[in-house]
C-alpha cells in the first residue's frame, strides 16, 4: 500500500505539472517525499526529482535510498550521475567506482567515469578499459562507451593515435546503429530560409510578439561554448541559468498543430505553416512553459544549441529577447562534436562527412539570420571567449543590457547544476587548451576540411 501512495503521489505530481498547476504539483511532491519509508520509493523519488532538474533534492532521496539498500547497483549510478551534474565530481567517480566494480558489463559507468576529470599517467583507467573491451560485449553499444571512453583517456594522456582509432571505430559502430540521412536536415535549412526569407531590420509590424524582455538565447552548434557563456552569464545578479531548454520547440510545434488542426505533420508543411502563426501568442506560450523554474528571476538563458534553427521565429514571437550566437573555428566544432557519444540528439555526430555536410547547413541558415534580422544577433568567438574572457564578457553583457562584474568569471566557483557534456569540464576555471587540440587530429579531419572549403567555408583564415 505504501510503495502505491507514494507512486500515486508522483504520478499526480506529474499531472499537475503538465497542467501548469505548480503550486498543487510541489505540494504533491512534497506529500510524496512524506509517504517514502523503502529504498525504491526513495529512489523513485530521485528519478522523477531528476527529471524535473531538482537535482540537490534528487541527490537527497539516492542518498535515503541508499542508506536503506546499500548495494543496489541502480540507485549508485542514477546518484552518480546527479553528483556530475552538481559538480561533486569525486562523489561521483566514487560511486562510478562502486557500479563498475559490482557490474564491469555497464560500459556506460565506465564512459561517464572516464569524462569526470582529466586522466594523468599516475591515475588513469587504460589499462583496465583494454581488458574490458578484449573481455567483448552483448550488445554493439557497450563496445561504442568503452571505445569513447579509451579515445578520451587516450587524448588526456598525449596517444593522439590511438585516441583517434577508438573514436572512428566507435562512431562507426553507432553510425551503423542509427536511422538518418543527413539529407532531411539540409532540406529543412532550405525550406526555412524559404519560409523565412524576407530582409529588413527588427521584427515586422504585423507581429509585434510578446513583449517580454526576460530570455537570453544562446545558440549555435553543440560543444561551441554555449555552456561556458552560459556559466558567465549566470553570474550576474537576477540572471537565472535555465540550460538546455525544449521549450520554444514544443510551444512551435503545438501552434503549428493548432492551426492545421492536426498532430500528424510532415516536416516541410511544419516549416511553411510556421510562418503564419500567431506570433504573439507563441512567444506567450514558451515564457509559460518556462515556468516555475525561470519565475523568479529578472532574466534567463536558454542555452539550447539547436535553436539557432528558430532565430527568425524567435525574432517575431520575442522581439526584446536577446539572441548569442556562439562560434567555433570550423574544424575544431567539427572535431568537439565527433568525439562526444551524446546520449541523445545530433544523429549527424557519428559520421565526418555528414557531420561537414550539417555544418555546412548550419552556416548557410545564420548567414541567411544575420542577413533578414542585421544587427539583432550577436556573434560571439570561442577562441576569444576563452582567451579574452573579461572582454568577451563584457560585450555580452552590454549586448544583455546586464551590468559586468568580474565575479562573473568565477565560473568554477558556482554550485548551479549542469547536465550537459560540459558538466564535468565546467567545474574548471576558464581554460584554453582545447582551442587548438584538434590539430592533432589534421590529417583525419582531412575530407571535412575538403568538404567545407568546397563549400566556400574559411579554414585557414577563420576569425579566432
Amino acid at each position: 500500500m505504501q510503495s502505491r501512495t507514494t507512486r500515486a503521489w508522483l504520478e499526480l505530481a506529474a499531472t499537475f505539472y503538465r497542467q501548469r498547476r505548480w503550486s498543487d504539483a510541489e505540494t504533491a511532491l512534497i506529500s510524496a517525499q512524506a509517504a517514502a519509508i523503502r529504498a525504491d520509493e526513495f529512489a523513485l523519488l530521485g528519478d522523477y526529482l531528476t527529471r524535473l532538474n531538482d537535482h540537490e533534492r534528487a541527490v537527497a532521496a539516492y542518498d535515503k535510498a541508499l542508506t536503506l539498500a546499500p548495494n543496489e547497483i541502480r540507485y549508485l549510478f542514477n546518484r552518480a550521475a546527479v553528483q556530475r551534474y552538481l559538480g561533486a565530481l569525486e562523489a561521483a567517480e566514487r560511486d562510478y567506482d562502486r557500479v563498475i566494480a559490482e557490474n564491469p558489463a555497464d560500459s556506460e559507468a565506465w564512459l561517464n567515469r572516464s569524462e569526470l576529470r582529466t586522466q594523468t599517467p599516475e591515475r588513469n583507467h587504460l589499462e583496465a578499459l583494454r581488458a574490458r573491451l578484449s573481455a567483448g560485449f552483448d550488445s554493439p553499444m557497450g563496445e561504442v562507451s568503452i571505445r569513447y571512453a579509451l579515445a578520451k583517456e587516450c587524448e588526456d594522456l598525449g596517444h593522439y593515435n590511438d585516441s583517434w582509432q577508438h573514436l572512428t571505430m566507435g562512431s562507426a559502430i553507432r553510425r551503423r546503429h542509427l536511422r538518418y540521412d543527413v539529407s532531411n536536415d539540409l532540406a529543412t535549412v532550405d525550406w526555412i530560409i524559404q519560409a523565412f526569407g524576407g530582409t529588413g531590420t527588427g521584427t515586422p509590424p504585423e507581429a509585434q510578439g510578446c513583449q517580454s524582455e526576460e530570455p537570453i538565447f544562446i545558440v549555435g552548434m553543440p560543444r561551441t561554448g554555449t555552456t561556458l557563456l552560459e556559466r558567465i552569464l549566470g553570474g550576474s545578479s537576477g540572471v537565472y541559468a535555465a540550460g538546455e531548454l525544449n521549450d520554444f520547440a514544443f510551444a512551435l510545434v503545438a501552434a503549428v498543430q493548432r492551426k492545421l488542426g492536426s498532430t500528424q505533420i510532415a516536416r516541410r508543411d511544419m516549416v511553411f505553416a510556421a510562418a503564419t502563426i500567431d506570433f504573439k501568442q507563441l512567444g506567450t506560450e514558451y515564457i509559460e512553459r518556462t515556468r516555475p523554474r525561470t519565475g523568479r528571476h529578472l532574466r534567463f538563458t536558454d542555452k539550447m544549441p539547436l535553436n539557432y534553427l528558430y532565430c527568425g521565429l524567435i525574432r517575431r514571437a520575442l522581439p526584446k529577447a536577446r539572441i548569442v550566437h556562439l562560434s567555433r573555428h570550423p574544424l575544431a566544432t567539427c572535431y568537439a562534436v565527433f568525439k562526444i557519444l551524446f546520449n541523445q540528439g545530433y544523429p549527424f555526430s557519428y559520421d565526418l562527412l555528414e557531420l561537414a555536410d550539417y555544418y555546412i547547413g548550419y552556416r548557410r541558415l545564420m548567414d541567411h539570420w544575420h542577413r533578414t534580422h542585421p544587427g539583432q544577433i550577436l556573434d560571439v568567438s570561442y577562441e576569444r571567449l576563452v582567451t579574452e574572457p573579461e572582454r568577451e564578457g563584457k560585450r555580452v553583457f552590454e549586448f544583455c543590457g546586464l551590468e559586468w562584474s568580474a565575479a562573473a568569471l568565477q565560473i568554477g566557483e558556482r554550485s548551479a547544476a549542469t547536465t550537459t557534456a560540459s558538466a564535468a569540464q565546467i567545474r574548471r576555471p576558464i581554460y584554453a587548451s582545447s582551442v587548438d587540440l584538434w590539430r592533432h587530429y589534421e590529417v583525419g579531419l582531412r575530407p571535412v576540411a575538403d568538404r567545407l572549403r568546397n563549400a566556400g567555408i574559411r579554414i585557414d583564415s577563420f576569425p579566432g
